[in-house]
């Protein structure tokens, strides 16, 4: 529950909702023990016929009646000790401090029923029919009125189960944010969507259920329990016998529930993952005619969920009747109890002392009703387990998630930097992918400021992963890479990605309009600016032209709604606009028609200029743009040299580039 209490932490801050909330359900909670209370005037005083006023007059003759009878049975077993034996003495001595304690009570009681008395006659009605009819109506104001608190508690509620998530979601995804790569790679997204969503649902129903039910129900149950022990606490003790055992039983069921759900939520994970990757690849699965494998894979995870969810329904079905059954226990506890002192008008049970004055049967009645009253909330609460396990269950989940700390962290005192002049270095760069081989093994390397280096090799030689070291997407296992000869890991994470832009084969593009994808990463930018970067870029004529609402016209889900070539030049654009001084293009003109390329290496011909530049390619006319080629394999660097050089003098880019012209 640790975790669960993190997230309470963040509904806590707003304290004046949650005061607000305690409040209104304190409220709610004292209207209904009093609504209850209701029962007593009803027995003790309507039904016999009287108005209060006639009530309270007789009770105080009666009380008096009985402590003037007290008074004489005390002298009277007084005097009997002066006379009797020894042996008797003491037994006589014990009846008179037992009267004497009852006279203390009913003293008490009529000091009590004194001050009420000027209140009664001057406030309340004289019939017993009237009575009724004030009695009633003090009920149907209580009832109201306790409506209307349990309006706002709710109210008060919600505002705190949604601050509480809505903190959660933006600490969750800040925090998501800031992981390196590797950790989007290993969990993979479905995992992450899965504790945004479905977690997150469960963690806020949690929330909501606590600052509600879990809040006004046991305040309930206090009033009614606190009325029951003015009337008689020790009874109340004695009913309550069993309640330890139930506390017992259900906290073992509650730890069964959580186990459960932290399984259904993981099983849950998994149906995303098959909904992303079947959604996410849906071409390939129609081009591959595998719905029907799709269905099969969908429902065994689906199967999987139902019968965990099963599992926690069944530990969820023990709980109301666990707490119905000891409920049951517990009235019946009392009505023996209770019964037995009241028939006999006794205040002892089996020796032992359980009231002052005998009980008559209105607080008894009443006393019964307070216990009922306990049971609805207590109904209600065998609910509440199920979903506060739940909800830490999903806490547990969301917050392993939220501790992690990324690899890739900023330096605790960074080097500043200014604008890449000098050299890019790779110096002794060993790699490898958690619980993976080598990738790159021994690289040395530097390029010069304003070079444009070209990297060719077979694929998995590690030619993107060469690239993803420049802007800390990963750290070598061994090794430097250096800036202007600063190691990149002793500076700014923001300062170093903020001189790089990177042009990939698969076009990033989010669902937002043309400006705002290519001012991504330079949001300062003006319009202006905006355009200027388009028709550097040779994307500004289509955007006006073809585009319905031109540089406001959106891109829809990734791009969809653009052709290849169009979002390439986009991100072209998005990266003109950043001005790096080094530009990663990874195979970016592989999957654009020949035309869009033609365009495109028309503007890395003058945008590579004063510009530190690595393309990752194999086609030719990107490769016409490199000052030098480096040739990979297996994570080694082969050969090195410009078109000429490497095709007279390393075998192994002459076949390289033989495979691609033929392709």
């Amino acid at each position: 529950m640790q975790n669960f209490k993190r997230s309470i932490k963040l509904c806590l801050r707003y304290r004046w909702t949650v005061v607000g909330g305690v409040l209104s359900a304190l409220a709610v909670a004292i209207l209904w023990g009093a609504n209850i209370g209701t029962v007593y005037p009803f027995v003790e005083v309507v039904f016999k016929g009287q108005s209060l006023r006639d009530w309270v007059d007789v009770e105080i003759t009666k009380t008096q009646q009985l402590i003037t009878d007290q008074h004489a049975e005390v002298a009277k077993l007084n005097n009997q000790q002066k006379t009797a034996p020894s042996e008797a003495r003491s037994a006589l001595a014990r009846q008179v401090e037992l009267i004497e304690i009852r006279c203390l009570a009913d003293q008490k009681a009529l000091e009590g029923l004194q001050r009420m008395r000027p209140w009664i006659h001057t406030y309340l009605p004289a019939t017993p029919f009237a009575t009724l009819v004030w009695v009633v109506a003090v009920l149907m104001v209580g009832t109201v009125v306790k409506s209307g608190f349990l309006i706002i508690s709710t109210i008060f509620q919600e505002r705190l189960r949604q601050h509480g998530t809505l903190d959660l979601r933006k600490q969750f995804f800040r925090r998501t944010l800031r992981m390196d790569m590797g950790t989007f790679n290993e969990r993979g997204t479905h995992e992450l969507m899965s504790r945004f969503t479905y977690d997150m649902d469960q963690l806020g129903n949690g929330l909501g259920i606590l600052f509600g039910k879990a809040l006004r129900e046991p305040l309930k149950m206090a009033a009614c329990l606190i009325g029951a022990g003015f009337i008689c606490w020790r009874l109340l003790l004695l009913s309550l016998v069993v309640a330890p055992l139930a506390g017992f039983l259900i906290n073992r069921l509650a730890g069964s529930i959580k186990r459960a759900n932290r399984r259904a939520m993981e099983e849950m994970s998994q149906i995303y993952q098959v909904l992303s990757e079947a959604f996410g690849g849906i071409k390939v699965v129609k081009a591959f005619t595998g719905e029907r494998y799709e269905r099969w894979r969908f429902s065994n995870k689906n199967r999987e969920f139902f019968r965990k969810a099963m599992k926690i329904a069944r530990y969820d079905s023990l709980i109301r009747p666990l707490t119905e059954v000891m409920g049951m226990i517990t009235i019946s506890v009392a009505i023996l109890a209770g019964a037995y002192l009241v028939l006999n008008q006794q205040t002892h049970l089996l020796g032992l002392k359980m009231c002052d004055r005998p009980l008559s049967i209105s607080a008894l009645l009443l006393f019964y009703g307070l216990l009922a009253g306990v049971s609805d909330p207590a109904r209600r609460m065998s609910d509440v387990f199920g979903h506060l396990q739940r909800a830490a269950a999903a806490a547990d989940r969301i917050y392993q998630m939220m501790d992690r700390e990324p690899t890739i962290q900023n330096p605790v005192r960074a080097v500043k930097l200014g604008r890449h002049r000098k050299a890019l270095t790779l110096s002794g760069i060993r790699f490898a992918y958690p619980e993976g081989d080598e990738v790159l093994r021994g690289i040395d390397l530097e390029i010069p400021f304003g070079q444009a280096l070209a990297i060719v090799g077979s694929n998995g030689c590690g030619k993107s992963t060469l690239a993803n070291l420049i802007p800390r997407f990963y750290d070598p296992t061994h090794g430097k890479v250096l800036i202007d000869g600063v190691d990149v890991r002793d500076m700014r994470l923001g300062e170093l990605r903020g001189q790089i832009g990177i042009v990939t084969q698969e076009t990033v593009l989010f669902n937002d309009t043309v400006i705002n994808n290519i001012r991504y990463g330079t949001r300062r930018a003006t319009r202006e600016q905006v355009i200027e970067a388009a028709k550097r870029a040779h994307a500004d004529r289509f955007i006006e032209s073809q585009l319905d609402d031109g540089y406001e016209t959106n891109c829809g889900p990734q791009g969809s709604r653009l052709s290849g070539g169009q979002r390439q030049r986009i991100s072209l654009a998005r990266a003109v606009l950043r001005d790096p001084s080094i530009l990663i293009m990874d195979e970016a003109t592989s999957q654009v028609d020949p035309e869009s390329e033609q365009v495109i290496h028309r503007v890395l011909s003058e945008f590579i200029r004063n510009r530190t530049t690595i393309l990752i390619t194999h086609r030719r006319s990107t490769l016409e743009l490199a000052d030098r080629i480096l040739v990979m394999d297996a994570g080694q660097i082969v050969d090195i040299g410009t078109h000429e050089e490497l095709i007279r003098s390393s075998a192994h880019y002459a076949r390289l580039f033989q495979q691609h012209a033929a392709a």
